[in-house]
């Protein structure tokens, strides 16, 4: 899928502006010249100048083009049924992760989506399991995320 540059420089100039009015709420710290919102805002504002570049150079392309172009990848069922999968499995994470818990998600997130990429079905489990673990204890030891651990908390280390 391919997006004129116009649309894609409206959008983020769009986030830029968004963000930018974000960070004029960020509380002022007593003390220090440089607050918060210092640093997001700088690159909001970097950001906006190349939204602008963008859109300017899309309105000056002299071969004008559709706003929104499909690629070929949508008209094959296999890549438009993974990509339905993918959507439905974050859907399927943001939804029952607090309720099911991070390990049990991930590693039925990982099983279905192994199974759609045909992944031989005796290795989709233990591979799925192993992986959960690892990403979980990535995560939770490594970079002290707190990750959901819903009916397992009582297993909680």
């Amino acid at each position: 899928m391919k997006f004129n540059d116009t649309l894609v420089g409206a959008a983020l100039l769009a986030l830029a502006l968004t963000i930018l009015q974000t960070v004029q709420q960020y509380p002022v710290i007593p003390g220090q010249n440089i607050g918060p919102g210092a640093f997001p805002g700088l690159l909001a504002v970097l950001l906006a100048v190349c939204a602008v570049l963008l859109i300017i150079k899309g309105l000056k392309a002299k071969k004008r083009e559709a706003w929104v172009e499909m690629g070929g990848w949508v008209k094959s069922w296999f890549h438009m049924r993974n990509f339905l999968i993918t959507v439905a499995c974050l859907l399927f994470y943001i939804y029952m992760s607090d309720k099911l818990g991070f390990l049990i998600c991930a590693t039925l997130i990982l099983a279905v989506m192994f199974k759609a990429l045909e992944v031989r079905t005796k290795l989709i489990f233990p591979i799925a399991l192993v992986t959960s673990f690892v990403i979980h204890f990535i995560f939770y030891k490594g970079l002290r995320v707190p990750l959901p651990w819903g009916v397992l908390m009582p297993l909680q280390w």
